[in-house]
């Protein structure tokens, strides 16, 4: 079962859905609106330490934030 993040149209809140089916009705946690937009997620591998496992070549932006996987700040 895929993990899709969004972004609420009305209140701009970020959230991850579990989405069973694509039919599947997305309501925001916060406001509970249903005018949602999918985001494009980024995400780890598991390297084997000689080197950055970021698909973004060492970036730190966005996909969790500094040591979330990647950031090469340790």
């Amino acid at each position: 079962m895929p993990i899709y993040e969004y972004i609420c149209d009305d209140c701009k809140a970020h959230f991850e859905k579990i989405v069973i089916n694509k039919q599947q009705e997305i309501a925001c946690p916060n406001c509970s609106s249903k005018k949602a937009t999918i985001q494009l997620s980024v995400f780890a591998t598991a390297g084997n330490g000689s080197g950055s496992s970021s698909p973004s070549g060492g970036f730190s932006g966005g996909g969790g934030g500094c040591c979330g996987g990647g950031c090469g700040c340790h």
